[in-house]
């Protein structure tokens, strides 16, 4: 079965850097859409990042600060996070979408502090 397992989170001063990581399987890695998605407390769902085979994207609220990355080789993706801000606090998650299935993993949470 698919599963996406987030690990990398934790608590970092404002302007510092985490990397989170996303180890996945059950699924063909390579070719798969991936991304990463937050969400603040007492706030909705956010979209940050994915990639696929062509190329990668961002939301507009992270873009060069953060870069997704993946290794197909460890079936891993990547969110390299710097200049990090105290709204950058969220669980953060992992997500693919295969046929019409969408799969989360469980989350890692990133607190920023001022």
């Amino acid at each position: 079965q698919v599963q996406l397992v987030e690990s990398g989170g934790g608590l970092v001063q404002s302007g510092g850097s985490l990397r989170l990581s996303c180890a996945a399987s059950g699924f063909t890695f390579s070719s798969a859409w991936l991304h990463w998605l937050r969400q603040a407390p007492g706030k909705g769902l956010e979209w940050l990042s994915g990639t696929n085979s062509v190329g990668t994207y961002y939301a507009d609220s992270v873009k060069g600060r953060f870069s997704i990355s993946r290794d197909n080789t460890k079936n891993t993706l990547y969110l390299q996070m710097n200049s990090l801000k105290p709204e950058d606090t969220a669980l953060y998650y992992c997500a693919t979408n295969i046929a019409t299935a969408n799969y989360w993993g469980q989350g890692t949470q990133v607190t920023v502090s001022s």
